[in-house]
């Protein structure tokens, strides 16, 4: 089986594969200045509720944006004695970044790329809904032409709650009206219509700038399934993108790999 790991600056997605089908996720808050004793511990204990124990794990695969915890997975993985590989804009993947600056291209938003060529060939929006919202232009053969970072779901909410006196935090959830009849209600249709609404009015601005061929819009991240199936021009929603594309750059490099041996 395959571990594979997506660092995010608020959660952190992991996915063991056997194959290409997940077989069990979780979603856990990324922890700012943990040991690598303290992660191997909580991996191990994530790992130990499945059938055969990490000794199962062929390897793990890992994307990150955040860099200051980097050696803390590193040290985890080689206590749990599992090999890591690590997905970046130095890897060696059948992808193309036409953009002004590749080497400053985000792990995540690189895998995003890969796992969209391979799972759907088709020119492709991807909104990826995290501590930042991004949204990335793809073209069916696994080309990044660059795209749009706009601030994440909780951003607006977390500010306004910091520097208004009277107004509380709410969760994002679909109101159950667009009129609210009190505070928390005004919020919570506030936050929600202007995430859904900022999201189909970027999207529309893309798509009328690049004028793709039959374009593809996918919502990803760990909103995505309670926002986008409010967005008119969001058509599939897949949680599992950036794993999936992890896996495919794992078996890419195992098959250059391969190529390469006498």
């Amino acid at each position: 089986m395959i571990l594979a790991v997506d660092v995010g600056n608020t959660e952190t997605l992991l996915g063991l594969y056997e194959g290409p089908e997940v077989r069990k996720s979780w979603r856990i808050s990324t922890q700012r200045h943990p040991t690598g004793d303290e992660m191997a511990l909580m991996l191990k204990g994530l790992l130990s509720s499945e059938p055969g124990d990490v000794g199962t794990i062929e390897r793990a695969v890992i994307a990150s944006v955040v860099p200051a915890i980097d050696r803390s997975w590193d040290e985890a993985f080689a206590a749990l004695e599992i090999p890591c590989r690590r997905i970046d804009a130095s890897s060696s993947l059948p992808v193309t970044l036409d953009v002004d600056e590749p080497a400053s291209v985000g792990a995540d938003r690189i895998v995003n790329t890969l796992g969209t060529r391979c799972l759907y060939g088709r020119n492709t929006v991807v909104v990826d809904l995290g501590t930042a919202t991004t949204f990335d232009c793809i073209t069916a053969d696994g080309v990044f032409m660059g795209g749009v970072i706009a601030p994440g779901p909780r951003a607006g909410i977390d500010r306004m709650h910091e520097f208004t006196s009277k107004l509380p935090s709410v969760e994002i959830r679909l109101p159950d009206t667009v009129i609210g009849r009190r505070t928390v209600t005004c919020l919570e249709s506030g936050v929600f219509y202007s995430i859904v609404d900022g999201i189909d009015g970027i999207v529309r601005r893309i798509l009328e700038e690049w004028a793709p061929d039959d374009p593809l819009v996918i919502a990803t991240g760990g909103l995505a399934e309670v926002i986008a199936p409010h967005c008119r021009t969001v058509e599939k929603v897949d949680p599992y993108l950036t794993l999936h594309g992890l896996i495919c750059a794992d078996e890419h490099i195992e098959r250059e790999a391969g190529a390469a041996s006498p």
